[in-house]
């Protein structure tokens, strides 16, 4: 892998930042819809080359409380990966500065972050921060020869899974709706059997969700 395509990476995200609107607060900075956090944004703002659509071979669930969504829960993936598992994802064409600050603002980092690129490819992941909530880098493989980067915790949070509030969720539907051909039934179905969904009352407010996002 070249220096030059170590310098763009794809950051293939499966959370809320697969609605482009919302991604683009990491870049220019603000306030996604829904959501109550200001965001700092990146030094630099441009805008990302592409995105398209990936499937991730790891399992996402709904965990822990974030103030930016009032207190709902947010995405995850398991650090295992699992061949029979297909998250649905979005990977953007960023720089690595931009990928360092996407990175620093999700940890709320002040600082230098170091992140060795070129161990992440060799290892798979990289843990730029322990007990950081998103800290643990996973090596998703290569798009026209550009790294394919996400990130989750560093081990699956089984003692903090918590529903999605329903903002959060109609984000993420809304930026699936954006990039793939989905249908109701398709989405529910998608949705209904992950940690956080299933068994909480937000499981039977799946179909409303759906219909009401534009």
């Amino acid at each position: 892998m070249s220096q030059q395509s170590m310098n763009e990476i794809w950051y293939a995200c499966y959370g809320s930042n697969i609605r482009e609107e919302r991604f683009m607060c990491y870049i220019n900075g603000g306030i996604p819809p829904g959501a109550v956090r200001n965001f700092a944004g990146c030094a630099d703002k441009t805008k990302p080359g592409e995105s398209r659509k990936i499937s991730i071979p790891h399992e996402m669930y709904f965990a822990k409380e974030s103030v930016t969504w009032n207190g709902g829960g947010i995405c995850f993936l398991k650090p295992k990966e699992d061949s029979n598992i297909e998250t649905l994802g979005r990977p953007y064409l960023i720089n690595s500065g931009q990928f360092k600050d996407l990175v620093r603002q999700e940890l709320k980092f002040e600082g230098e972050l170091i992140i060795d690129f070129k161990r992440l490819v060799k290892d798979g992941f990289y843990n730029c921060m322990t007990d950081g909530r998103y800290g643990l880098l996973l090596y998703l493989g290569e798009i026209e020869g550009k790294p394919v980067v996400s990130f989750t915790s560093e081990k699956f949070l089984k003692d903090e899974i918590n529903a999605p509030n329903r903002a959060y969720l109609e984000t993420i539907v809304n930026g699936l709706m954006e990039i793939y051909d989905l249908d109701e039934s398709q989405l529910i179905e998608y949705f209904r059997q992950k940690k956080g969904i299933e068994g909480w009352p937000i499981e039977h407010e799946l179909r409303e969700i759906i219909r009401n996002s534009p």
